[in-house]
């Protein structure tokens, strides 16, 4: 598997790519090109705008952290 695909592979289930991350992603793209564009080229970044996007971002970096410590589900059967 390619590093960067596997970066974005959920780590409770193999069900494939985990937009979760994906959209963290972008929103942290889209900030990092807003920080430059504003601190080279002197680009006027919405404020509102840029802090939508970082709270975006930190959702889902916390998600993604709380998804690392979650137990992975048991797939044994029940026995009574």
């Amino acid at each position: 598997m390619p590093p960067l695909i596997s970066i974005f592979q959920s780590a409770v289930s193999d069900d494939g790519i985990s937009s979760k991350r994906v959209i963290t992603f972008l929103a942290f793209t889209c900030c990092t090109v807003a920080f430059f564009a504003n601190l080279f080229f002197e680009f006027k970044i919405d404020t509102q705008l840029y802090d939508g996007m970082m709270y975006i971002t930190m959702a889902g970096l916390g998600v993604t952290v709380a998804e690392r410590f979650a137990k992975k589900p048991d797939n044994k059967p029940i026995i009574s």
